[in-house]
């Protein structure tokens, strides 16, 4: 056997192998410590670039969600106001429709006619209250939504203005209207009675509006779980596999060890020659 003081071949050789455990050994640490097996693109560009994309795009998808919950709102109020303006219309033509009644004393229609126009003032605070983050749907000039629908931007849903103002043409009874006869008061019933139709309308096209909002909204919050899922088959480590890895690594790190010991202590053994 050849003994040489210069090297020494056999540690070199578990020096080497000892490092190479080292290396995958902080490699499986790594992946257990984050939970995946895609942490950086020097890990696997291709998968790396495809997760960070799908990634991106949850994260967008985040804003679209928050567009269509803001949306959602706003509609919704506009809608409780809508139904309330509705409610108020039909007590409207009831009271019109009771002074129309000739046999009714002056004294009667008259509180009759101080209720229409009290009636008559609750419709312009509710449509011009009926604002959401300071959004209203369905005062003069009203806004239409546009509400995201995708992660681009490109993609949106609208929900029309509708407005509910008094004198308007939709609801055309004027903030001003009062009766003093019961022919006046006759003649609100007609009008009345196409502006709960016309408001009736209104309302439905508000809550098809809304239906688009939910229903888009769902469909992200789909897609936003797929897209994760996805992201996790891609990156994510098998825990059970890393754990087995781990332990052999570390069984074989220390058996390194030991070896690069021997290796170490042969040399030694060409010093017992010259005693």
């Amino acid at each position: 056997m050849t003994f040489s003081i210069n090297s020494n071949a056999g540690a070199l050789v578990a020096l080497q192998n000892l490092s190479n455990t080292a290396t995958q050994l902080g490699k499986v640490q790594n992946v257990i410590s984050t939970g995946k097996m895609v942490n950086t693109a020097a890990d696997d560009g291709a998968v790396w670039s495809i997760a960070n994309t799908m990634t991106s795009k949850v994260s967008a998808l985040d804003a679209v969600k928050d567009s269509l919950n803001r949306a959602t709102s706003t509609v919704d109020v506009a809608m409780s106001a809508g139904q309330q303006v509705s409610d108020l219309l039909t007590q409207l033509k009831t009271k019109a429709l009771a002074a129309s009644d000739t046999s009714l004393n002056t004294t009667s229609r008259q509180a009759m006619n101080a209720n229409f126009k009290s009636l008559l003032s609750q419709i312009s605070d509710v449509v011009n209250n009926a604002a959401f983050n300071g959004v209203n749907m369905i005062n003069t000039g009203g806004t239409t939504i546009q509400a995201l629908a995708s992660d681009s931007g490109t993609s949106k849903i609208t929900v029309a203005a509708q407005n509910l103002s008094l004198g308007g043409s939709i609801v055309t009874i004027a903030a001003a209207a009062s009766f003093a006869t019961a022919a006046a008061a006759s003649a609100y019933v007609a009008t009345l009675t196409t502006d709960i139709t016309n408001v009736n309308t209104a309302l439905t096209d508000l809550g098809t509006g809304s239906n688009a909002l939910a229903g888009q909204l769902s469909f992200v919050t789909k897609l936003q779980d797929s897209l994760n899922t996805g992201i996790s088959n891609l990156v994510d480590a098998d825990m059970a596999a890393e754990s087995a890895k781990l332990q052999a690594l570390q069984t074989k790190q220390q058996l390194g060890i030991q070896a690069l010991s021997i290796a170490n202590q042969s040399t030694s053994s060409v010093l017992s020659l010259f005693r």
